[in-house]
């Protein structure tokens, strides 16, 4: 911080502290009142009646005064999440806590970040008894990540008089982490404890049959091992039941993410990247869940964020950590230098899934050259963001002119191009997903699901 403005925040604070005692709405509506009785100060009783009056609007604001409380007889706290994902709603309270013998009347007034969370939910007044406390809770929403202090709190206070107002102000060092949203990640948990990823769009591509992990039960059909018989669940339900099980292949997932010009785009509120980040963490669930090891990288004409393959639950947060100060920019990503950061650090076979979107042939020569000479090492997945605002706009308007068109014939002139570029890694043999960015999660999940169950790696 600069020497100005350091003084000028000091000027602000020292301003503020002259301040901190204010005349009320209900003050200056009691000296109006009594200003007109000034009107008969031509009178003697006139006179008198007036100067009583407002000698004794006077007194009653000073007695006011006297009976607000100090800055250490109200303790105000935050209970707030230090972590939130953007688009995450999460809840958020203040208590303030009162050591006055009076009671008195309070409204809240903070400092939230704007840039990265919104405060929703009422404010306004609220009574607050002798020697009492009050909860204040309300809604906190992520809207862009990174991080910062949640900023200092300002109390404005009055009696049930209320002519006279006193500001308290507390200063608060917590601080809120807006990272990529778990939202995603707790649905899809949910949806496969309780057999419903089909829901989700997610197909159930699990190996049946001879293996060692448990998958569920169902009812004994002819042909089933006996020695697979769950007695217990059988005498339960009246009738055999059967444990089915699953084959585990442990591998490597790396999961790589475009932060490239294409994914600065806005699909609906947030930006295509945000949609690529938070599927990459369900995937990175899943992946965990089922034993494997997992990575990422975050690259756009160079390399952004690198999280190393590993196990377990510290993986899932290893990522998200290190996703939330990137962000993506104007810049052309540069694939070359993100494989050669891959291949320096994987140099066993691993499933590689990129998440990015491929606009125009030369993008996608410069894609296929990198997989085609990664193909014999790892099984690459492409998952392309399909761009639903271009793909609305190839559509021919009912009216619009000339201009229409001209949108129109542009629009799906590059959709060609794209889907030229995605059928030519198809047919070099690459697994390419073309989804729109909301349904991209339950896509990434499917297809790694169906590439483990086939033991493709």
């Amino acid at each position: 911080m600069s020497g100005s403005d350091t003084i000028a925040r000091r000027a602000w604070q020292a301003l503020g502290a002259a301040f901190t005692f204010l005349p009320t709405r209900r003050l200056a509506l009691a000296l109006a009142a009594s200003s007109a009785l000034w009107l008969l100060s031509g009178q003697s009783w006139g006179y008198r009646v007036a100067l009583a009056v407002s000698l004794a609007v006077v007194l009653a604001a000073l007695v006011d005064l006297l009976l607000l409380p100090a800055a250490g007889d109200l303790v105000v706290t935050r209970d707030a999440p230090a972590t939130i994902g953007v688009g995450d709603v999460e809840e958020a309270a203040y208590t303030i806590q009162s050591q006055w013998g009076r009671p008195v009347h309070v409204a809240l007034f903070d400092e939230l970040p704007a840039a990265l969370v919104v405060r929703e939910g009422t404010g306004g007044e609220v009574p607050l008894p002798a020697r009492r406390a009050v909860r204040l809770t309300f809604d906190v929403r992520g809207l862009a990540r990174g991080e910062a202090a949640l900023g200092q709190v300002a109390l404005r206070v009055r009696t049930p008089l209320g002519l006279v107002a006193r500001t308290l102000r507390t200063p608060m060092d917590d601080r809120i982490v807006v990272a990529p949203s778990l939202a995603g990640v707790r649905r899809f948990r949910w949806l496969a404890l309780n057999n419903r990823l089909a829901a989700a769009g997610v197909r159930d591509a699990r190996r049946r049959g001879e293996g060692h992990s448990f998958a569920r039960l169902r009812d004994y059909v002819p042909g089933d091992d006996p020695r697979h018989i769950d007695w217990k669940a059988t005498a339960r339900r009246g009738h055999p039941i059967t444990r089915e099980l699953t084959v585990e292949q442990s591998q490597t997932v790396y999961i790589l993410v475009d932060a490239g010009r294409s994914m600065t785009q806005l699909a609906g509120r947030f930006p295509r990247f945000e949609y690529a980040l938070s599927s990459a963490l369900v995937l990175a669930d899943a992946a965990v869940t089922s034993g494997d090891r997992v990575g990422a990288m975050v690259f756009d004409d160079r390399l952004r964020a690198l999280v190393p393959a590993q196990r377990g639950v510290a993986a899932l947060q290893a990522i998200r950590t290190a996703l939330v100060p990137v962000a993506p920019t104007m810049v052309e990503p540069d694939y070359a230098a993100a494989f050669r950061a891959l291949a320096l650090r994987q140099r066993k076979r691993a499933l590689v899934v990129l998440l990015t979107d491929v606009i125009d042939a030369r993008a996608a020569r410069s894609l296929l050259a990198h997989l085609g000479r990664g193909s014999s090492r790892h099984l690459a997945v492409v998952v392309a963001l399909r761009n639903e605002a271009l793909v609305g706009a190839s559509a021919i308007p009912e009216q619009g002119g000339a201009r229409g068109y001209f949108v129109a014939a542009a629009a799906s002139e590059l959709l060609d191009e794209r889907a030229t570029a995605l059928q030519r890694m198809r047919d070099a043999g690459v697994v390419v997903l073309d989804v729109a960015p909301d349904a991209m999660a339950a896509a990434v999940v499917s297809q790694y699901l169906e590439l483990k169950s086939r033991g493709a790696l």
